[in-house]
């Protein structure tokens, strides 16, 4: 029996903009600029590598959200889905998932955070790997339950979380450096297939 994985990254790959910046803009949209304006000299040392990408990251969305319960969370992301979908999922990554309904091993492989992408990959009906907000009872107090899903975390969440073995063909698609390793993985690797 020929069994197929489907591997998504999210953001630049199903959707045109990293969700992380755009779902905080259009939440806070009256704070944003001024704390964005804040981390810009953070932004650019993290791609220098002079301080680590998650840890800046934390940071920016702790900006936003640390202290705020689940329900407050859910019901912000929920309100950005429902406002932002028509807008920035490619219409062509749409289509070709659209196309899988049939197809029982579909996953979104994300840096993003669980907060927001949930709503969209229950729309698309696909499973999600992520990175994960950390609750203390209900009060997301701005840590990360796990490491950052990107480079080649994204491959360790992936064998941790999928017995790959039971798969003869797998499709991967992403779409900047931090998909590498999941595409190496894949018998079917896109790079910007969708654009």
């Amino acid at each position: 029996m020929n069994r197929k994985l489907y591997l998504f990254d999210f953001d630049g790959t199903i959707t045109n903009k990293d969700t992380l910046f755009d779902f905080l803009n259009f939440t806070f949209p009256t704070t944003y600029n001024s704390v964005f304006i804040k981390y810009i000299p953070l932004f650019i040392a993290t791609k220098f590598k002079l301080i680590k990408a998650e840890e800046v990251k934390r940071k920016f969305i702790n900006s936003f959200l640390k202290n705020k319960n689940r329900e407050e969370i859910e019901i912000l992301a929920d309100n950005y889905f429902e406002n932002r979908k028509n807008i920035i999922i490619r219409p062509e990554a749409l289509k070709y998932i659209t196309n899988l309904s049939k197809e029982e091993n579909k996953y979104i492989v994300t840096a993003s955070l669980d907060l927001w992408v949930k709503p969209f990959a229950n729309y698309l009906g696909l499973r999600l790997i992520s990175t994960k907000a950390d609750f203390d009872g209900n009060i997301f107090h701005g840590k990360f339950k796990t490491p950052n899903c990107n480079y080649k975390e994204k491959v360790e969440r992936i064998v941790k979380e999928i017995q790959l073995s039971q798969f003869n063909e797998i499709y991967a698609f992403g779409d900047t450096k931090g998909d590498k390793y999941m595409l190496e993985l894949a018998t079917h690797p896109h790079f910007r297939y969708f654009e």
